[in-house]
């Protein structure tokens, strides 16, 4: 019996596909463009592998989940309805509170994770993830992660991976996050740029004082939030 295919052959030459491959020795990242990316406790570094775009959107509040920098640097340039990117954090670091309009799944890879959210009484929940052990947040859950490893060098990095549902999804930290930022002096009109850094952690590009408008953005989120 002869089979049909439904599904349309589309052949790819290895030129093309080659620009589908990305080397995890050659990903960079970067610290900054986030609302809280210079907050303590909150450093991490961010790599746009697969995808992200910045959103589509008018709303200052709405940032790209790995940062307005990241967000032109993706190494597989392609917008086919999901992202994927890594954070690489040190123990004790991670983001604050946010949220997501789409769907977004991390996956351990190395150390220990806390997947953390807000729960119907709005008390906050988690659970810990090994390597490989997965959790998957639908959109509108308040939720953040930390590197929690323990037994390890206080300044080695560990990996998560995420998948993040859409072309050009938006985060928004919440208004609990925005104020204690504002409150720590950091969502001013001077704030450092980012440092693009290799997945080794080593800076190819140093960070100088400017005006961004980034600064000037996150202001205005933290007025609206208040």
């Amino acid at each position: 019996m002869e089979h049909s295919e439904q599904i349309p052959r589309k052949p790819i030459s290895r030129e093309d596909m080659m620009k589908r491959v990305s080397r995890f020795s050659k990903l960079k990242g970067s610290d900054g463009g986030l609302p809280d990316s210079y907050m303590p406790g909150a450093e991490r570094i961010l790599y746009n592998v697969i995808g992200f775009q910045p959103p589509d959107t008018k709303d200052e509040g709405v940032v790209s989940p790995v940062g307005e920098e990241a967000a032109h640097m993706a190494a597989v340039k392609i917008s086919e309805g999901f992202n994927l990117g890594y954070c690489r954090a040190v123990p004790g670091k991670g983001p604050m509170m946010h949220n997501h309009d789409t769907n977004e799944t991390f996956i351990g890879i190395t150390g220990t994770w806390r997947a953390s959210w807000e729960n119907e009484q709005g008390k906050v929940e988690h659970v810990d993830l090994k390597p490989l052990d997965v959790i998957s947040f639908p959109p509108g859950a308040i939720r953040r992660f930390e590197n929690v490893t323990k037994g390890g060098p206080a300044d080695e990095y560990s990996i998560l991976m995420f998948v993040i549902a859409g072309d050009a999804p938006g985060a928004e930290f919440t208004a609990e996050a925005m104020g204690q930022l504002e409150a720590a002096g950091l969502l001013g009109d001077d704030l450092p740029q980012a440092e693009v850094k290799s997945t080794r952690g080593k800076i190819s590009a140093k960070p100088k004082r400017r005006a961004s408008a980034r600064g000037k953005a996150t202001k205005k989120a933290a007025k609206k939030a208040s």
